[in-house]
């Protein structure tokens, strides 16, 4: 008989101590199956706890839900808070009367729906948790927790716990749900497939008024095929067969349910050309590469996606090391596409020529007024050239702009000019 006997270290542990000893609530957002239940279990033992996971207790909520709360010995987790919103008001009564904090700790994978509750009943009474898949960090047991910015000081203090990913690709095609770390012999397709058809049963046909499921799977799977890329309405519902505005309601879904994220544009008056749809992120590139059908590590690293999959990647490290945190990372995290396609440079005869650049800045760092560009490449020798849309950030007169990073398969760190660096992922 095989058990679970690993429990991987949350970076979310002391953001969620802290707030639930200076709140009367804590709500947990995240995905289906990342660890909500088992961090709580962890930091809370004993915890009068109870889930909304089956029919039987949901009905038993919505259908009495002061009676249901009243059962509970405060403190206590409800787990699967979002299925019988009834409870809200109830929980709101009792924090209410109790002039103390640390006496409810929610979970859920809807975050549209537990957001309108708090809200309504909440607001002002419980801090809300972002959690999502595993880390790097959290997989290799890394005892650093501060959100990656890339200054001097960051990057000597995070050299000093580096510890190297031998084959990146694994941990890309494996995913970052924690049962696949938890018991390495898990079959990697089965899991998936398995939650697919969970996430569709319990998230997705209970909380909407979808009918057609097959177009459905097809809209999630396109979406997969489009991980990394500009998002695009019409060409999903083109591949889907159903109209646009169909695409996004259903797109509402994946992101209220956290399985996608849009990365919205970086604009300001001096840039006024700037493309101003989002990029469109799957939270877990394993789940992105089952619904691709890359059902290999090497299929999905040979494939024909390969760079679109290291970039979702490295933005979901990146977005984890804000959120494990506890730091708003929306306000802070922007991509930037223009239409300027041309520079002029010096040839190798010192004449001035005029060569094409890509215009786009795949993530951009806005902190402190303070902008740090960030290119990812999957190859292993990057070059300046690789960085030469950075240079459209000096136009923008309102910020500073700060050193420039490329992301790539390299495995050391190497300054290609003093505001310009390439780094391996492990300095996220």
């Amino acid at each position: 008989m095989s058990v679970i006997n690993k429990y991987y270290r949350r970076a979310l542990e002391s953001v969620v101590k802290e707030s639930f000893e200076n709140n009367k609530v804590v709500s947990i957002l995240g995905a289906r199956q990342c660890g909500k239940s088992t961090l709580v279990e962890q930091l809370f033992p004993g915890i009068d706890s109870v889930s909304l996971k089956t029919e039987l207790m949901v009905l038993k909520a919505k259908t009495n839900p002061d009676s249901f709360i009243r059962g509970l010995a405060v403190p206590a987790f409800i787990a699967y808070a979002h299925r019988a919103p009834e409870i809200f008001g109830s929980i709101q009564n009792v924090v209410d009367k109790n002039n103390f904090y640390s006496q409810f700790i929610l979970s859920g994978s809807n975050k549209q729906k537990l957001d309108e509750k708090i809200k309504e009943s909440l607001a002002g009474r419980t801090s809300i948790i972002e959690m999502n898949g595993l880390s790097l960090r959290e997989i290799f047991e890394i005892d650093f927790h501060k959100h990656f910015v890339p200054t001097q000081e960051y990057l000597a203090e995070r050299k000093k716990c580096l510890k190297e990913c031998k084959d990146v690709w694994f941990y890309i095609h494996r995913g970052s749900y924690p049962e696949l770390y938890d018991n390495p012999n898990k079959n990697w397709e089965e899991f998936y497939s398995s939650y697919v058809q969970t996430y569709i049963e319990k998230d997705v046909l209970v909380d909407s008024q979808i009918k057609d499921i097959t177009a459905f799977v097809r809209f999630l799977t396109a979406c997969a095929a489009r991980t990394g890329d500009i998002l695009n309405y019409n060409s999903i519902a083109s591949d889907v067969g159903v109209s646009a505005v169909t695409i996004k309601e259903w797109m509402t879904i994946l992101i209220k349910t956290n399985v996608v994220y849009l990365l919205q544009p970086y604009y300001n008056s001096h840039l006024k050309r700037a493309i101003k749809s989002p990029k469109l992120y799957f939270r877990d590139t394993g789940l992105a590469a089952y619904l691709s059908g890359w059902l290999t590590r090497d299929q999905l690293e040979r494939g024909a996606r390969n760079g679109f999959f290291f970039e979702t990647f490295v933005v979901n490290e990146l977005i984890k090391s804000f959120a494990n945190e506890g730091k708003d990372y929306s306000k802070r995290l922007f991509f930037y596409n223009g239409k300027d396609k041309t520079k002029k440079k010096k040839d190798k005869d010192g004449n001035t020529v005029e060569v094409n650049i890509d215009g786009e800045i795949d993530l951009i760092i806005e902190e402190n007024g303070v902008v740090y560009p960030i290119e990812i490449k999957k190859k292993d020798m990057p070059t300046i050239d690789d960085a030469s849309a950075f240079d459209v950030l000096d136009k923008d007169t309102g910020v500073i702009r700060g050193m420039g990073v490329i992301f790539s398969s390299n495995p050391d760190k190497v300054f290609l000019k003093d505001n310009l660096v390439c780094l391996p992922i492990e300095y996220i």
